[in-house]
């Protein structure tokens, strides 16, 4: 018999054993027991039990006295402690055919939860999905009622239009001054060119005017320092001859 001992951790935690028999071991065990229905302690075990019938008949059977009544009265104990032996074996045939079936719903059942869980997984992610395409939605959502509240601060449309039409002949006619300055800029800047170019002519006139006049005022000294020599050589002629004469 293994010996075993449980140890309980905590409320939801694995239940660990200690076995005095390997896991393979205890199988084999109980396995025997199973096949010769030793799984109690109490009273002689079954298969020995039939065993004894069986050789008692047996042995009555092989003796050369006149003993039918005997043998029948062997035979019909074998015969009971068979019946009485075949009937745990039926039960323990039910019993494994029940629990192979059990076992088959079992492998049905978790073949289902498989499927199911992988059903979950893919629910979960297109829920992933959804929900984030919701969030998307929702900021969109958002960004359009911020933006329709900004529109709704803003004047009526006939309002806006006035005062574009106003800006619009506001800007008619900054264009019109900008053109009419643009021409007169454009003719004060011929005049200007025209008033220097006048200039630059006055400017070059007064310039000969001044050369011509200093040469006529050098031409008239010359002719004022040639006419002192000349004078100056006639009176020295005259005296010569005064002394002469004297």
């Amino acid at each position: 018999m293994s010996l075993k001992s449980r140890k309980v951790s905590g409320r939801g935690e694995a239940v660990s054993g200690n076995y005095a028999f390997g896991p393979q071991e205890d199988d084999i065990i109980i396995k025997h027991r199973l096949l010769t229905r030793t799984t109690t302690t109490r009273g002689e075990p079954p298969l020995k039990k039939l065993q004894k019938k069986f050789t008692s008949f047996v042995l009555e059977v092989e003796k050369d006295a006149d003993n039918l009544a005997e043998c029948e009265k062997l035979s019909r104990a074998f015969l009971q402690e068979l019946s009485t032996f075949e009937i745990p074996l039926l039960k323990s045939r039910a019993v494994v055919n029940a629990n192979i079936r059990e076992k088959e719903n079992f492998n049905e059942l978790e073949e289902d939860i498989k499927r199911q869980i992988l059903q979950a997984q893919a629910d979960i992610e297109d829920l992933k999905k959804q929900l984030e395409e919701s969030k998307i939605e929702r900021k969109h959502k958002e960004e359009c009622e911020a933006i329709r509240k900004l529109i709704a601060m803003q004047p009526p449309r006939s309002e806006t239009q006035k005062l574009i039409t106003e800006l619009e002949r506001e800007i008619a006619s900054l264009e019109a001054e900008n053109v009419a300055s643009t021409r007169m800029l454009e003719l004060r800047k011929k005049q200007f060119a025209l008033l220097l170019h006048v200039v630059d002519e006055l400017q070059n006139t007064i310039e000969g005017d001044q050369k011509a006049l200093l040469e006529e005022m050098r031409m008239v000294a010359d002719e004022s320092k040639n006419g002192l020599e000349d004078s100056a050589l006639a009176g020295g002629s005259g005296s010569a001859e005064t002394m002469d004469i004297d």
